[in-house]
């Protein structure tokens, strides 16, 4: 849990002092006037802020749009007969909030700027796609939206979304990579023994056919980035062209790999792209969270 700040409203009250001065002068006795008493007018005190959920950077997300998105995230769970904890809710919540508001403040500090006619102008868009203003206040109904948090997440969201094509299209479509072909066992024994005789001078392509009838193991071309198994990466970029590995164990298996080709520049495939994407996107916010002051209302 994050410390929580204090939160102190000040109103000011503002009065108004009316002198009157008067006098009345006889030919022999002269009267002194007397001010009326003072009068004060307090100003109608300002509207009591709403309680904020969380604050990032200072810019909050009031409870009751904090509730709101714990209902639509519990409801989505569900609906994939998924059962949440409130406290994993509450966590998945926040920490999209988090990563939408630094994205957003983000989006802002680099020039975008989304004005309130802007925003009317997605909003009807929006209405006219779904059949008309009616049909969209039916939908932000039956999705836990009143008008503000509606508003107030449509702009977030789309602030977030401009910073995170900024942050995607500088991956480039280029990379170094590496064409893999496997050994994959599953008894450690085995893999010793196949790697005996690819040490012997056995033919990689046929033992590769023995483990794997269907594929020979092909894992075709990877950039660095791409593979979840950070051991399997660092063994293929390491290898030259025709070289094999050692017996590399994982979560999966044991693991034989040979390096058929090697090109510095590259283009990535469609799914590689969009993983790497995916990771810069990623890595961006994790660092951004890292410097962020967050602050958590106390629960």
């Amino acid at each position: 849990m994050f410390p929580h700040s204090n939160r102190k409203q000040i109103i000011g009250i503002f009065s108004t002092l009316a002198l009157g001065l008067s006098a009345c002068a006889s030919v022999s006795t002269p009267e002194v006037a007397i001010p009326p008493a003072a009068t004060y007018t307090p100003a109608p005190p300002t509207a009591t802020p709403e309680p904020l959920a969380l604050t990032v950077n200072a810019e909050g997300i009031t409870v009751t749009e904090f509730d709101s998105e714990i209902g639509r995230y519990t409801a989505a769970q569900s609906a994939q007969g998924v059962t949440v904890d409130s406290a994993s809710a509450a966590s998945a919540v926040i920490d999209d909030f988090v990563a939408q508001l630094v994205l957003a403040q983000a989006a802002r500090a680099n020039g975008f700027a989304l004005d309130d006619a802007a925003l009317q102008a997605r909003i009807d868009s929006l209405a006219t796609g779904v059949g008309g203003p009616e049909k969209l206040s039916e939908w932000q109904a039956k999705h836990g939206y009143n008008d503000l948090i509606f508003r107030s997440a449509l702009k977030r969201g789309a602030e977030a979304a401009w910073m995170r094509d900024k942050i995607i299209s500088s991956v480039p479509a280029t990379a170094e990579q590496v064409h893999i072909q496997q050994i994959l066992l599953y008894n450690e024994g085995t893999a010793r023994n196949f790697l005996t005789q690819l040490n012997g001078g056995a033919d990689f392509d046929s033992l590769a056919l023995d483990a794997d009838p269907l594929t020979r193991g092909d894992l075709g071309w990877v950039p660095r980035g791409y593979l979840l198994e950070p051991k399997i990466e660092e063994a293929a970029f390491g290898l030259i062209v025709g070289e094999h590995s050692g017996v590399i164990t994982t979560d999966v298996g044991f693991h034989i790999l040979k390096i058929l080709a090697r090109d510095p520049a590259r283009p990535l495939s469609p799914d590689a792209l969009l993983a790497l994407q995916e990771t810069a996107l990623r890595s961006w916010v994790e660092d951004q969270r890292s410097t962020a002051e967050i602050v958590l209302a106390p629960q």
